[in-house]
């Protein structure tokens, strides 16, 4: 029986998640928590974490302004989850895509996520992710907190 669960384990694919800015700043400012345990899970490879070139700024940005001290870490974070980097959308393509998400900053972030063919798109702003619930419909993607994220990737495996 052994046998089995870990011939599961090796045939099914890997999850793959996408990290919004406040996600991951989350998981790197916060020594405990959903999004910690992510990267955690993401360093042991049982998931992919995937955020674009956006993500990347904007979170070393917040934490050079909130937490100049987590840098370090922050750093080490991206080389030691292994994350993958994408490109961000091209401005053409998020201009086609202007009914996504109504925060318009927001466009970029959904775009990337479905192009980079994510399970899950975690996010902790609830107010432009999550309490419009046409965003995941439109955007075909499950879309949550890192706690989401963390309880359905468990009923994964």
């Amino acid at each position: 029986m052994k046998n089995a669960s870990a011939t599961i384990k090796r045939i099914m694919p890997k999850s793959k998640l996408f990290f919004d800015s406040s996600a991951l700043f989350a998981g790197v400012i916060s020594p405990a928590g959903a999004a910690r345990a992510l990267l955690v899970l993401a360093e042991s490879r049982h998931l992919e974490i995937v955020v674009s070139e956006q993500v990347i700024a904007e979170t070393e940005s917040a934490l050079a302004r909130k937490a100049p001290q987590t840098l370090l870490d922050y750093r080490q974070a991206l080389r030691s989850t292994n994350l993958t980097i994408i490109r961000n959308p091209l401005p053409a393509d998020v201009k086609q895509h202007l009914n996504l998400i109504v925060h318009l900053p927001d466009v970029s972030i959904v775009l990337a996520a479905m192009q980079a063919q994510v399970d899950f798109l975690v996010t902790l702003n609830r107010r432009h992710f999550m309490d419009d619930p046409q965003v995941a419909i439109r955007a075909q993607l499950r879309i949550g907190t890192p706690g989401d994220a963390l309880k359905w990737w468990r009923e994964q495996i």
